[in-house]
């Protein structure tokens, strides 16, 4: 496929891409990548210039732009809650859910950790910011709400840079719980939490320009292996001045 916001500057060329269902796909590279670009493309945000991109046989322009969202699943960086229950929040892309499948969808999450300790327990009313919840209880609330709707498909942004170590795993639990036995596309920013993604894309001015998985790129020594170094990297400390 190609895709240019600019006729005069190409981004994306004759890119072939095939994810068999239930594969986590993580896109890394620095910021202005392009790896916005990618989910905008999946979700019709943008039409491609040439090329298709097909979602279990069928090609995306063949579908409304409401059909094909409403098999998708997204968890973005920002959270987005509303002024409602916490029920009503996890609810909001299934509003003919019960309160069984709420609860459950919340116990899978791990909202349910929180959830109890709140005065009205799911009836908590929430105000537009999530005044009531921390950052990371705002987006396993999210998760949950993704986990409810049951997609195809799974876009997932991760959000863990702002929270506690503690929150952090509890995000990665419940992100792993969501990702099962779905396709997932992962934005990832922290490399450590895709090392078991199926397949890594690595993107440098919206080119990808290595593929594979987290072994196989650390061991081409290329463009991954460098931004892993450099998350990673400790200083080095001279023995012989200590």
């Amino acid at each position: 496929m190609d895709f240019a916001y600019d006729a005069d500057k190409p981004l994306i060329q004759d890119l072939n891409l095939s994810v068999e269902p239930g594969q986590t796909v993580a896109i890394v590279g620095p910021t202005g990548a392009g790896k916005t670009t990618m989910v905008n493309l999946l979700m019709r945000f943008y039409e491609l210039d040439g090329g298709q991109i097909k979602l279990d046989g069928v090609n995306i322009t063949d579908l409304t732009r409401r059909d094909l969202r409403s098999r998708m699943g997204m968890v973005l960086q920002d959270t987005w809650l509303f002024k409602g229950t916490i029920a009503e929040n996890i609810a909001y892309g299934r509003p003919e859910a019960t309160r069984e499948q709420i609860v459950e969808a919340a116990q899978a999450t791990y909202v349910d950790r929180f959830v109890h300790s709140l005065p009205d327990g799911y009836d908590t009313v929430l105000d537009s910011e999530g005044g009531s919840v921390s950052t990371g209880e705002k987006q396993l609330i999210t998760i949950a709400r993704a986990f409810l709707m049951d997609p195809s498909l799974l876009i997932l942004d991760e959000a863990t840079s702002s929270v506690d170590t503690r929150t952090e795993l509890l995000l990665q639990q419940a992100m792993n719980a969501l990702r099962q036995d779905r396709t997932s596309f992962v934005i990832a920013h922290r490399l450590s939490t895709i090392r078991d993604a199926d397949l890594i894309l690595v993107m440098e001015a919206g080119h990808i320009v290595e593929q594979g998985s987290h072994e196989e790129l650390l061991a081409a020594d290329g463009a991954y292996a460098a931004l892993y170094r450099s998350q990673f990297a400790a200083p080095e400390v001279d023995m012989e001045t200590v």
